[in-house]
């Protein structure tokens, strides 16, 4: 009977916890939800329950989000700077992370921690010598100065996370491919990248969410309104002076963060298998 009890209180406390994290992480896209649909009469009388609809819901945020701002243009140009960072990424950091993976001795695995260290380095140092790359350039207020800054932190860390994977991949697999009359390189695109889908996808989605949610770059580099990335448009002309479009606000963060939270749910197996790929050999 003692036994029994406590496997009961053990599965009641696991289920206990469970909720929670689950009521934790929903909670925030629960919050933008009802924001988005609630009248402003109901969303700000202190009166009313703010967790409910106090008030038939409306779609006026999201047709003031839609018709008079430009909202779908700067998610238009994150899905651009997203998708050409990652392109830039995958092409540095693939051979790249090949070869570190296979240099011989430890030389490859101190250039990795060279390199993953530069990732450390706080963007608010680096803007002011970019800056000055990106006025050469003749990039000045354009969403092309992103493309060509956002690599500079996510090529780091990917050419290190795919360094670890590599390393899994025993290299009797390219050998094998090499002796049946493949290259170097033909032995690596042929038997490497298939074996090393999950590390692909996971520097895929990395990057692409690293590039979507940065702000201080964008910040600095960008004034046009038409040339703006969402994160940057949507906190510069949702918020004037000290009105907040609370609405309108969370009405963008919910439809940016929903695709993103969706590719996280579809790859996540895929995606934990790239991160702890290289901790296992």
């Amino acid at each position: 009977m003692p036994r029994l009890a406590g496997k009961v209180v053990g599965q009641s406390s696991f289920y206990a916890a469970v909720i929670t994290l689950v009521v934790f992480a929903a909670f925030p896209f629960y919050w933008m939800l009802i924001t988005t649909f609630k009248t402003d009469g109901d969303l700000y009388n202190l009166k009313s329950i703010p967790y409910w609809f106090n008030a038939p819901p409306t779609l006026e945020h999201l047709k003031y989000l839609f018709e008079d701002t430009l909202f779908v243009q700067w998610l238009s140009n994150s899905a651009l700077i997203g998708l050409c960072v990652v392109a830039i990424t995958l092409l540095v950091a693939l051979p790249a992370g090949y070869g570190l993976a296979r240099m011989p001795g430890r030389s490859g695995e101190n250039l990795s921690i060279g390199i993953f260290l530069t990732y450390l380095v706080p963007p608010t140092l680096l803007f002011l010598p970019l800056a000055r790359v990106i006025t050469l350039l003749g990039l000045q207020d354009s969403l092309w100065a992103l493309v060509v800054v956002y690599p500079t932190f996510t090529i780091p860390f990917c050419t290190w996370l795919l360094m670890g994977f590599f390393k899994s991949v025993p290299r009797e697999i390219e050998e094998a491919a090499i002796v049946d009359g493949c290259t170097v390189v033909g032995a690596f695109v042929k038997t490497v990248l298939p074996l090393s889908v999950p590390a692909i996808l996971t520097v895929v989605i990395f990057a692409f969410t690293l590039t979507v949610q940065e702000f201080v770059y964008a910040l600095t580099f960008i004034s046009s309104s038409s040339e703006k990335p969402v994160t940057l448009g949507v906190a510069t002309d949702l918020i004037r002076g000290d009105i907040f479009y609370w609405g309108e606000l969370m009405g963008a963060a919910l439809i940016s963060s929903v695709p993103v939270a969706i590719a996280y749910n579809l790859f996540l197996d895929r995606f934990i298998s790239g991160i702890t790929g290289g901790a296992v050999k």
